[in-house]
């Protein structure tokens, strides 16, 4: 058996951890990481007391046929990765990483090729991670600078063309 790199085990184990989500459409895991030191981890779930989408066997989202990525407002959901923030002090998140792993319910497989929606992208910035590393189709990782998407940001607010405002 060959050991698997540090990236690959972490995600390893955001994959686990992934296990525990409760929404009925994707299963995410998250964990972050600071100098080979878990600091906290997150899955996709319902807010602490209210009920889950798995106990309900509903979907909002999928009922209206909403797809992928669009109106989260709609979602009983906390992603992982706003759980995993969440339970962390920012102190213990700046220069982290985090990684993210997502699983079909249908199958338990690996789903690859994710990145953190809009909002979880903006606390991720917020909290002060340095790096998001998700699956890659090849069986290799994606890893994102999340200097990047400040970068980007700034370029889509500074952009004149916005409209309706």
């Amino acid at each position: 058996m060959k050991r698997p790199d540090k990236d690959h085990y972490y995600l390893d184990i955001a994959a686990a951890v992934a296990k525990r989500s409760t929404c009925l459409r994707r299963h995410f895991g998250a964990i972050i990481v600071k100098a080979d030191q878990i600091i906290s981890t997150g899955y996709v779930g319902a807010p602490r007391g209210s009920i889950n989408c798995i106990d309900l066997n509903d979907c909002p989202r999928e009922k209206a046929g909403i797809p992928s990525g669009e109106r989260y407002e709609l979602c009983r959901s906390v992603h992982a990765e706003m759980n995993a923030i969440i339970h962390a002090a920012r102190t213990e998140m700046l220069g982290a990483t985090l990684y993210l792993a997502c699983l079909a319910p249908e199958t338990g497989e690996r789903v690859t090729g994710v990145r953190p929606c809009k909002l979880c992208t903006r606390m991720i910035i917020n909290a002060g991670i340095e790096w998001v590393v998700t699956d890659a189709p090849d069986g290799g990782v994606c890893r994102y600078a999340v200097q990047d998407w400040v970068k980007q940001d700034r370029g889509i607010w500074n952009n004149e063309n916005i409209s309706g405002y």
